[in-house]
């Protein structure tokens, strides 16, 4: 593909894409777990050795960012640096390691005519994903495509076109040296926004589609899609502060929730306060949220406590920033604060800071989101922190896979019958 093609090449193309990423669908679904870890092991190593040429590239890709006027969040998610490809490479291992969910049989169990009915795990088949700004979205797809028996097609933002060219290059070179299908793992080489809309409507060629990245992304895909979708809009997510909360945990939880990283999903938005505590607590954090550069916006209550506070508005605590931006609201007691999350929260991760134990309970059955914390930052809601080695995605929905989807989010069920020659009657 190149910048000059048509949106009936670039469909053609995707469809040529489709059709070889359908047929080695069909050899990865018989795969056995040793061809995949070599697969993800060889990938690993080809990563290591062309650490140079990854910085390089995405060397290239930051330089026109930077041109184009990309905001401080996007950059930060399109870096690749050292630390970064470590974290890639050790994501590669760590899903070799994983147990092989694919042939799994459940519920095995005889049935009165004699026959035995169970259920296996088997692939979805073909993936593909649209992402945005973050290259490591790249291997990190691959990798739990690969293991859990899918072939893919990966269709990044053109921010980090070279970057994941390079990416793309590495696991190419490692599924030759395994003896797997390239075609298991498809990089989508033209940054024409047309390829978004032909793969969301290639559903002879596509089992399901995972868009990662901002809200007009994803609201685009699920409106036009011919195609499944596993998805999460926004990542409006809060930590409540329980005026039973101890208030050092308190203080740890709340400012890593916000300054770990802004231009992440599972990053704190809105900052929940007991009224019990607040005065206490938001001096201190305030203070600390100042020395990270982090402005601030409150209801009336809060503005009490902290003069210097923004005034919030209503559209304040339904935001999903992903900058150094924090809404803070004083609330009642725990009901109040989850009669909010309820309103206003999307359904990501949402954390309570307490030492009640009931509390807690009550909160972690009736907060209504994909991840539900207990004494613990909501930087915590990622796959490669659940032990699933990595992630494809977060979804919100309700329906097939919800939260971090791992490798059995890339899985579906089947069922298996077992018989020695029984017919019905």
């Amino acid at each position: 593909m190149t910048p000059t093609d048509t949106a009936d090449q670039i469909r053609t193309q995707l469809g040529q894409m489709g059709h070889a990423a359908r047929a080695a669908a069909r050899l990865m679904a018989r795969a056995n777990t040793a061809a995949k870890n070599r697969a993800l092991r060889e990938i690993a190593t080809q990563m290591e050795a062309q650490r140079a040429q990854l910085i390089e590239a995405n060397i290239r890709d930051m330089q026109a960012g930077r041109a184009q006027g990309l905001d401080a969040a996007l950059l930060d998610r399109l870096e690749l640096d050292n630390t970064r490809i470590d974290d890639m490479i050790a994501g590669l291992l760590q899903v070799a390691d994983l147990p092989d969910p694919v042939g799994e049989i459940e519920h095995l169990r005889y049935r009165p005519s004699g026959i035995q009915v169970g259920r296996m795990r088997v692939p979805l088949g073909v993936v593909g994903i649209i992402y945005e700004s973050r290259p490591n979205v790249t291997i990190d797809a691959a990798s739990l495509c690969l293991k859990s028996g899918n072939a893919t097609i990966l269709r990044g933002g053109s921010e980090a076109l070279h970057s994941n060219q390079a990416i793309a290059a590495c696991i190419a070179a490692g599924l030759r040296a395994s003896d797997l299908p390239e075609t298991a793992v498809q990089v989508v080489g033209t940054s024409d926004r047309a390829a978004v809309g032909a793969l969301i409507t290639m559903p002879e060629y596509l089992d399901v589609i995972v868009p990662r990245g901002g809200t007009g992304l994803i609201e685009r895909v699920s409106r036009e899609a011919s195609v499944p979708v596993i998805k999460h809009l926004h990542g409006v997510c809060h930590v409540y502060i329980d005026d039973r909360a101890d208030p050092q945990k308190a203080f740890d939880i709340a400012l890593n929730a916000k300054t770990r990283r802004y231009g992440v999903c599972n990053a704190m938005e809105t900052l929940l306060v007991a009224e019990g505590i607040a005065a206490e607590i938001l001096p201190r954090l305030a203070a600390a949220y100042e020395s990270k550069g982090v402005e601030l916006r409150g209801c009336e209550r809060t503005r009490e406590i902290l003069p210097r506070c923004l005034a919030a508005v209503e559209a304040d605590w339904a935001e999903e920033y992903l900058a150094p931006l924090l809404s803070i609201r004083v609330v009642a007691d725990m009901d109040a604060a989850m009669a909010h999350i309820a309103r206003y929260g999307s359904g990501h991760t949402e954390a309570i800071v307490s030492e009640d134990y009931s509390r807690s309970r009550r909160f972690l059955t009736e907060v209504d989101s994909s991840s539900v914390m207990v004494n613990a930052s909501t930087g915590f809601a990622d796959g490669f922190e659940y032990g699933l080695g990595a992630e494809i995605g977060i979804s919100t929905d309700k329906i097939h896979a919800r939260g971090p989807v791992g490798l059995e989010g890339l899985t579906s069920r089947k069922w298996i019958v077992l018989g020695d020659g029984h017919i019905r009657q």
